[in-house]
């Protein structure tokens, strides 16, 4: 279990939520001492407000601590990830935190997250009982998983290129019993995947295939392709600085199917997982692949490239090309791929594309039950042709400046035809300004809630 969770802590600081409905009675039960200094302290039954009541020893008794009515449209079930910024370090329990207890036991934990690479930070041990009715195993598995996520994009990308994503999965596999072989730099174009070494030659790094297996083959065939550009200066459309600033984070979703990965295997489910990471950078060189070269995908589709700028998809199309070959029960991609998606939705609602409604219907009941929004956007078939190329099957970019999301989405589709459900998640693996549960840099998105998915069908 992980270090911060544990079952019973003695003489766990108890943390009362309390909302203004609830606040008149809680008071009632508390001495006039403690009810004078939560008046000096200027507490209110705020969310997010915080009243720390003295034991008269130096030590604590008790923490208040604001939140929303259940009902209040917009509330925030991550709103106990305030608390490890308040508290002092020691042992705490959630008194009265109700049927939201096991979220915000999982948001207490994703807020004490900080990226330490590089600097040296003051250790803080907090320890939380784990509450009443949850698994504490599950909590773990997903702390890590997010854990994960975090570190690999915050790690900037001359320390996470195409090896070290690599090294992070093959860390993962070792850990799990799990099997990788890897298909690098010309052998791509030898083994067929011109798409992902065409992306990744103008590059110094070597471009690479990771292909991650684990479990018993005679179960459940699930997949997940996760994008790996560790970088991307955009190729020869160069993007201009301020676009190229945030780009170590292009590998989101590989980093991401990872930490999926490892609470899939973890967890023990019944499933044959296999983990497919076309790891490159797209960098400017006289290799660098240029608009308007015509390239054969992996499935024999001409792909005309309109933009250099669009590689995601690309390397993408020639893993779901390999994965689909397989007829797989589940087939999941992943990926931090178009602005389109963060002009819809923001930066905190991912789009998600699948032609398979139950399985979007099954996916939005469990994001909203993780609290790991997600959004159904459509497959609009009509747009398809905004795809057409004059001299190929098919172009990597829309002729119009419209829908991009979904253009995006259906170019993808091209390359999918055999497996039983597809699901194609557009991602962006980041948080732009710190909020409860979530500090300000990498993110972990959808992977919870394809995690609940997965062990409601696979347990």
């Amino acid at each position: 279990m992980h270090p911060l969770f544990v079952n019973r802590a003695s003489a766990a600081v108890p943390i009362w939520f309390v909302t203004p409905k609830a606040w008149p009675d809680l008071r009632a039960t508390l001495n006039d001492k403690a009810v004078a200094f939560i008046e000096l302290t200027g507490f209110e039954p705020k969310a997010g407000q915080h009243a720390l009541l003295p034991d008269g020893e130096g030590g604590l008794s008790a923490v208040l601590f604001g939140v929303d009515e259940p009902d209040r449209p917009g509330r925030n079930p991550f709103i106990a990830g305030k608390l490890p910024g308040v508290l002092p370090p020691g042992a705490y329990r959630l008194a009265n935190a109700g049927p939201e207890a096991r979220l915000a036991a999982l948001a207490f934990a994703l807020g004490t997250y900080r990226f330490g690479r590089y600097r040296t930070e003051p250790v803080k041990n907090w320890v939380l009982e784990v509450p009443e009715g949850a698994d504490g195993g599950d909590l773990s598995r997903m702390v890590e998983a997010v854990t994960l996520t975090r570190d690999l994009i915050n790690t900037p990308s001359n320390d996470m290129g195409p090896s070290e994503l690599e090294t992070a999965a093959r860390e993962l596999a070792s850990r799990h019993g799990a099997n990788v072989r890897t298909v690098v730099n010309e052998e791509l174009a030898k083994e067929n995947f011109p798409l992902i070494y065409a992306v990744g030659r103008g590059s110094d790094r070597a471009p690479r295939l990771i292909d991650l297996t684990w479990g018993d083959p005679a179960d459940p065939k699930v997949t997940l392709v996760g994008k790996g550009v560790c970088f991307d200066t955009g190729g020869l459309d160069l993007k201009p600085s301020s676009a190229m600033r945030l780009m170590k984070k292009d590998m989101g979703g590989a980093a991401t199917v990872l930490a999926l990965a490892h609470m899939v295997m973890d967890r023990g489910l019944k499933l044959r997982l296999r983990v497919l990471i076309p790891a490159v950078e797209n960098a400017v060189s006289g290799s660098a692949f240029r608009p308007l070269d015509v390239i054969r995908s992996r499935k024999g589709l001409t792909v005309e490239i309109g933009n250099t700028d669009a590689e995601g998809r690309l390397v993408l199309a020639d893993a779901l090309t390999l994965a689909d070959g397989e007829q797989p029960d589940l087939l999941i991609d992943l990926g931090t791929l178009t602005g389109a998606a963060r002009i819809a939705l923001g930066p905190e609602l991912p789009p998600f594309y699948t032609e398979d409604d139950q399985l979007a219907a099954d996916i939005a009941r469990h994001a909203a039950a993780e609290n790991d929004p997600l959004w159904r956007m459509p497959l609009w078939q009509p747009y398809d042709a905004m795809l057409d190329s004059k001299v190929a099957d098919l172009d990597n970019i829309a002729s119009g400046g419209f829908a991009g999301s979904i253009i995006c989405a259906l170019f993808l589709k091209r390359f999918v035809a055999a497996a039983k459900a597809w699901l194609h998640v557009d991602i962006y693996g980041w948080n732009p300004t710190a909020k409860p549960a979530r500090p300000e840099g990498g993110e972990c998105q959808a992977a919870r809630a394809i995690y609940a998915l997965l062990c409601e069908r696979y347990r």
